[in-house]
């Protein structure tokens, strides 16, 4: 058993203009985001930076050449900014632009000098149209955008309004709660998307433990993260949104290369329909095929290739130590290595330990 705190960092850093109250509030938001958003290529020629204003201030704006955007002058956002400065391949990082107080006419001037003094090259740009025009992307032109409206679309579709059915925002030590923007799990901004929903009506009983399933789903359009899913089972959530008791952690990550829209429609998008069904039994026959599963003298072995050599004695010794017999199955494999993940503070470490147990128990 571990602590998952994904949720609670999500929770204890969103505004309250990035919380959602329903899937279908968030929904709304992700269409009309996306009905004025427009994507193109354009060459580094085709680009122009310049001060919004008072060459002697710091708002810049970009004006596009040509393409679906032609004529436009964006306002770049913070990560579109960082993300033309390492295009731009500039000596200095963006966050000294940021915080120094440079005038924009200076800064506007390094960019332009080094986009046009290297080769010709072409990047994916993502304008957001409207009243206040923003450049939200600068990345490679064949970057794989997943639309946030997309991944929240198949939500809706398996889990409904993610407040109302059994998949829902969880409540507190188990019990439902009103979903308001307080304990909301479902976040999203104009930079990522972070949703975690919950089963915990109809529970499985896992080794004499009654456990509850859960998921969270992140997406980014504008190359802040991968597009990924998180599954695992658990006993509660907190007040915080901290998952307590959380046991078999197993991700589903897709790169936003080119074919990431097909891999997401491919590969995920089942993958979230089958789990929203709510049948426990391919969880249960894992698991039991994965008793049944003995390990032979191979064990040493596994341990190595799965956790590294440095793990294999602590491994086989908490499992000793906790059931009181050595590692006879692939399911005593996945208990050892989960029970050795919650002596380790570091988060991403642990985290990988309880991965590749629950990688084992997929296998299985």
């Amino acid at each position: 058993m571990s602590t998952l705190t994904q949720a609670s960092e999500q929770w204890f850093k969103r505004p309250a203009d990035e919380r959602f109250t329903s899937l279908f509030d968030m929904q709304r938001v992700m269409h009309e985001r996306r009905d004025i958003s427009r994507q193109d290529v354009q060459t580094t020629r085709k680009l122009m930076l310049r001060p919004a204003g008072d060459p002697a201030a710091r708002d810049l704006t970009i004006d596009i050449g040509e393409g679906r955007m032609a004529g436009q002058s964006l306002a770049p956002t913070h990560m579109a900014f960082g993300q033309l400065c390492s295009l731009a391949n500039t000596p200095s990082p963006a966050s000294y632009f940021r915080e120094s107080n440079l005038p924009s006419a200076y800064v506007s001037d390094c960019l332009n000098w080094n986009l046009r003094s290297r080769d010709i090259e072409d990047i994916g740009l993502l304008g957001l149209l409207g009243d206040d025009p923003e450049l939200r992307a600068a990345t490679g032109p064949n970057y794989g955008r997943v639309w946030d409206a997309d991944v929240v679309d198949a939500l809706v579709k398996d889990f409904g309004d993610g407040v109302s059915g059994d998949w829902r925002v969880p409540g507190e030590f188990g019990k439902r709660v009103v979903v308001d923007k307080a304990n909301t799990t479902l976040f999203a901004s104009d930079r990522d998307m972070f949703v975690f929903l919950a089963d915990e009506e109809r529970r499985i009983e896992v080794a004499g433990r009654n456990l509850a399933r859960g998921f969270f789903t992140w997406n980014s359009e504008v190359g802040d993260k991968t597009l990924g899913l998180g599954f695992f089972l658990f006993d509660y959530v907190c007040c915080n949104r901290i998952v307590w008791g959380a046991d078999q952690y197993t991700e589903v990550r897709v790169r936003h290369t080119k074919g990431a829209p097909d891999r997401w429609l491919e590969e995920v998008v089942p993958v979230l329909t089958e789990y929203s069904r709510g049948s426990e039994l391919p969880v249960i026959q894992a698991i039991e095929h994965a008793r049944e599963q003995k390990m032979g003298d191979d064990l040493d072995k596994l341990l190595a290739n799965r956790f590294g050599k440095s793990l294999v004695e602590p491994i086989k010794a908490i499992h000793m130590v906790e059931e009181g017999r050595p590692i006879e199955t692939a399911w005593d494999v996945t208990v050892a290595a989960t029970a050795h993940a919650r002596s380790i503070l570091n988060t991403d470490k642990r985290l990988d330990i309880e991965r590749e147990a629950g990688a084992l128990l997929k296998a299985a």
